[in-house]
């Protein structure tokens, strides 16, 4: 959530720093379906879908990451994309090591209020995860708007979009597409 909150955040800052939403357009985006098949996955099998068991949770979020890297790799030359990918490789690869959970510390999620057992989930408390510290060990504290935990890979997802939005919305040539 705290992701797609503070990416809205960086394409409303486009005109505030001097950058153009036209130029932002004029980026050659190469698969561009395959993200929002990945993003729509997540949303069903984390927001709309409950009880999912993990037999079916851990493949299809698996899934939704290797859409997501095939689409990243599409779209490399673009400016941010490399860390966008680099932040997304860390949680992929963290997530699948914990059979389709990105462990969370139990610090960041009793400080951000979250129930601590809710079945199969894309972040929870995980007995003797594998590479917990490339989990969610970071929080926004419970009372303030978007709580929530988040990961080491969340935030180089962020500064990479961060450059997508406005160095790209600031150049005088968007980034070629590579063939």
């Amino acid at each position: 959530m705290i992701v797609g909150v503070v990416a809205l955040l960086l394409v409303l800052a486009v005109p505030l720093t001097g950058g153009s939403f036209q130029r932002l357009g004029e980026i050659p985006v190469r698969g561009w379906v395959l993200l929002p098949i990945a993003l729509l996955l997540q949303v069903l099998l984390f927001s709309v879908l409950s009880d999912v068991p993990a037999w079916l949770g851990f493949p299809v979020h698996l899934l939704t990451y290797a859409l997501a890297a095939v689409f990243l790799w599409l779209n490399r030359a673009v400016r941010g994309v490399p860390l966008i990918a680099l932040g997304a490789a860390l949680n992929g690869v963290t997530i699948a090591l914990n059979h389709g959970t990105l462990p969370a510390s139990e610090w960041a999620v009793r400080t951000a209020g979250l129930p601590a057992d809710k079945g199969f989930s894309n972040s929870g408390m995980l007995e003797n995860p594998t590479l917990p510290w490339l989990g969610d060990i970071f929080a926004i504290p419970s009372g303030l708007p978007f709580a929530n935990v988040f990961s080491v890979g969340d935030i180089l997802v962020l500064a990479g979009v961060a450059v997508l939005v406005l160095a790209n919305s600031h150049s005088k040539e968007p980034a070629k597409s590579q063939n």
